[in-house]
């Protein structure tokens, strides 16, 4: 389903997570960032690909390495692969695959393409302000880990374009699967980048894409606030406001409540 469209991306949502995956079309190359999750939305991304790539370069960028952002790898063979050196060097890639396979299972889905975690990176991205330049367009890379240790926000100019991944959701809290302490260093580095770069619009990993400044920044805010607040709790052992905290979590599942669970002890490992 496509979510948001403008002259310069398509940004595509699947019905799992609310996951999205972006297109970006510009005359010198296609960027396509995170294919997922479903065959036939991934056939429907691919569609969309075919009807647009012509003779340009096509490149393929994964914001961070969880099975569900690298499950439609295979169905771009031929693209460059766009990575932050965290994903290359993912010390748990025999675990991803096992889950997209059991996804894949699970659900009866033959799956439509090889199962592989990215082998190989063509573009590996190792550190803040990196910059990849095709023909008139600069590409600016930051490291986000927090979520996960190999995260990447990436913002492509002149149309600023920020691509956020796991982060700045409409919707979701956060969910730390790496470190809080780093989470919030890259709520402060999402800060920074929205003052030193002019965005027009921001698409997150999960949720709506937005055009409006004054929603990054609430978003920003948002994800703040709720940090501190479980921090606190964590720290004081507070469990009242532990578990009302939890039943902020939009969604409730069984799912949110391991991930509730697994930042509390994330924080108390940090913080403790």
């Amino acid at each position: 389903m496509i979510q948001f469209q403008n002259e310069y991306i398509t940004v595509f949502q699947s019905a799992l997570f609310q996951t999205t995956c972006t297109v970006v079309e510009s005359k010198d190359f296609i960027l396509v960032v995170d294919p997922n999750w479903l065959p036939h939305e991934i056939e429907e991304i691919k569609q969309r690909v075919n009807g647009i790539k012509g003779e340009k370069e096509l490149y393929l960028l994964f914001t961070h390495g969880d099975f569900d952002h690298v499950i439609g790898y295979k169905a771009f063979p031929n693209a460059k692969v766009i990575a932050s050196k965290g994903l290359r060097d993912h010390p748990n890639k025999e675990q991803k695959v096992y889950l997209i396979q059991q996804f894949y299972n699970e659900n009866y889905i033959k799956a439509p393409y090889p199962i592989v975690f990215p082998e190989e990176v063509d573009i590996v991205i190792e550190e803040d302000g990196q910059k990849l330049v095709i023909g008139d367009t600069t590409i600016t890379f930051y490291l986000s880990p927090g979520h996960t240790q190999d995260g990447l926000f990436t913002v492509i100019g002149p149309e600023g374009i920020w691509i956020a991944g796991d982060y700045l959701s409409d919707f979701e809290l956060p969910f730390i699967y790496d470190s809080a302490k780093a989470y919030e260093a890259t709520l402060q580095k999402a800060e920074q980048i929205l003052e030193k770069h002019k965005v027009s619009v921001m698409v997150p990993g999960h949720g709506q894409a937005t055009t409006s400044r004054g929603e990054i920044k609430r978003r920003i805010q948002f994800s703040q606030d709720y940090l501190e607040k479980l921090i606190n709790a964590v720290k004081k052992e507070d469990t009242e406001a532990i578990a009302a905290l939890e039943k902020e979590m939009p969604f409730p599942s069984n799912f949110t409540k391991t991930c509730h669970e697994e930042n509390i002890a994330i924080i108390r490992r940090e913080y403790k």
